[in-house]
């Protein structure tokens, strides 16, 4: 499963999110505005910048809305 670091009114992370719902990508939320969520975020990202995007199976680590899409696109083909 994905793990999607966002903040809620963060366009960004909507136009991410709403993506991912649209498509019926399976994905954990993880709302920085929580102090632990932020933790992990700094953690794995290295900067508190949001959309960042976790895939803990490909040890893959990314921000930038587009990208993250991109990367999604990609997952089932």
């Amino acid at each position: 499963m994905l793990d999607l670091f966002v903040s809620k009114t963060c366009p960004y992370c909507i136009k991410v999110m709403n993506f991912f719902n649209d498509n019926k990508i399976d994905y954990a939320a993880f709302d920085i505005n929580y102090e632990q969520n932020l933790k992990k975020l700094m953690t794995l990202g290295g900067l508190e910048q949001v959309p960042f995007l976790f895939d803990e199976a490909n040890n893959i680590r990314m921000y930038e809305s587009d990208r993250i899409i991109d990367y999604a696109k990609n997952l089932n083909k």
